[in-house]
């Protein structure tokens, strides 16, 4: 299994989170669940602007180049 993390993909295994992280010390965080329909994901772009509003009202950058990090066909 592979996680991105910090701008890269590793091993699983591999991954580490400081334990004076914010989202690991107050457990702050966004997600988007994107339904996908035949391997398509549907309205992927409005997901990710609604995630990218969270992230930035609470504090954090922005998000990577999603569509990469989510290899979507």
């Amino acid at each position: 299994m592979t996680a991105y993390l910090n701008g890269r993909f590793l091993p699983l295994a591999k991954t580490r989170i400081s334990p004076l992280d914010r989202g690991f010390l107050y457990a702050d965080g966004a997600y988007e669940t994107i339904p996908a329909h035949s391997r398509h994901p549907f309205r992927v772009d409005a997901h990710l602007s609604r995630l990218r509003r969270s992230r930035w009202s609470a504090g954090a950058d922005g998000l990577p180049n999603a569509r990469m990090v989510l290899r979507f066909p």
